[in-house]
């Protein structure tokens, strides 16, 4: 039986099809970005994943290269496979300008497959805004159309007096006419959700910083100094959106000593070997005495560690912090400055 002749490695890019490109992208951001593949039609994703399945070994200058590739495309035009602006221009070059308005609106807007669907996936502070300028009659007969627990959210961020209407018309609602419905759903469609459409685009700079702390520290550091040669604005942007492990230092004593707690200690010491004398010490200076002491001895039986596990472990700590920050249990303040607290 004749031997399998094995694949060779990919080390040029320029041999790649458009197609292959964005596989190996997608490839390298991984599951973490999986949202990217939302902007894909079903055709598209097919073929991206029929290009994955036989990519075989792609060498690693190649995969730095085409992130690189991405991340200036992205932060320059935002004219990138998958991208709103990309399919808008490619609708627009078949479809009346109307039509592609409405279907990049419908894209854009909150999931779902009909409008009730869409109304859940609203924040109910958002919707509850909106439908405080209704008539009772019309609140009454939306939020009877979507989810009860959804409902009770919408009804408590409305005024006290207008909710108490609206559950008075909700109990005394008879079946709602078809054409009553149908114009109901086109008010929503047209006043509300185009315009949340409109406001929750979310800035490609944002996406890339994301996508940027995610890297390793070399990877990180190739990445934004080859888009500074190209787009020196563009890296300057996604640089001061980034939130990086020696940002850290601007947490308030409290906040500090919230993510001690948080923190697995073998992961602390490893993080706090890659770190600033000054970040170092302000860790330090916020443990007990005893546990500071352990804690420096600790990184000293260390030893030599790589850089890779640095990065790794000071990549968990700050996941843990945004983590808590999410939570509301501490604040944090990006690299940019604008955030940072005066007491």
């Amino acid at each position: 039986m004749a031997a399998v002749r094995k694949k060779a490695a990919i080390d040029d890019a320029s041999k790649l099809s458009g197609v292959e490109k964005a596989a190996v992208v997608l490839l390298a951001l991984g599951e973490d970005h999986a949202g990217l593949w939302e902007a894909l039609d079903d055709e598209e994703i097919k073929e991206i994943s029929q290009a994955m399945s036989s990519l075989g070994t792609v060498s690693s200058s190649v995969v730095e290269s085409l992130l690189v590739e991405f991340v200036s495309g992205m932060s320059s035009t935002g004219a990138i496979m998958g991208s709103f602006e990309q399919t808008q221009r490619l609708l627009t070059a078949f479809l009346p300008p109307e039509k592609v308005e409405h279907l990049m609106e419908e894209i854009r807007g909150p999931a779902g497959r009909t409008m009730w669907d869409k109304l859940g996936n609203v924040n109910e502070a958002v919707l509850a805004n909106y439908l405080k300028n209704e008539y009772p009659q019309t609140v009454a007969v939306v939020l009877s159309k979507i989810k009860a627990e959804h409902a009770s959210r919408v009804l408590s961020a409305l005024p006290e007096d207008f909710a108490l209407e609206c559950v008075t018309r909700m109990l005394r609602m008879e079946p709602v006419q078809r054409d009553i419905l149908d114009k109901i759903e086109q008010t929503l469609r047209t006043e509300f959700m185009s315009n949340l459409a409109r406001t929750s685009k979310r800035d490609s700079h944002e996406m890339m910083a994301d996508i940027f702390n995610n890297f390793d520290r070399q990877t990180e550091s190739r990445c934004i100094a080859a888009l500074e040669e190209r787009n020196r604005e563009s890296a300057e942007r996604i640089r001061a959106l980034m939130f990086v492990f020696e940002d850290l230092s601007k947490l308030d004593p409290g906040g500090v000593q919230t993510l001690l707690r948080a923190v697995e200690k073998d992961q602390l010491g490893l993080a706090l070997k890659g770190a600033s004398d000054t970040l170092r010490e302000m860790f330090f200076s916020n443990m007990s005495e005893r546990a500071a002491k352990i804690m420096r001895e600790d990184m000293e039986s260390m030893g030599p560690v790589r850089l890779k596990d640095v990065d790794q472990a000071q990549m968990a700590m700050v996941q843990v912090a945004k983590d808590l920050a999410a939570k509301g249990e501490i604040m944090l303040a990006g690299s940019g400055g604008d955030d940072e607290l005066i007491y």
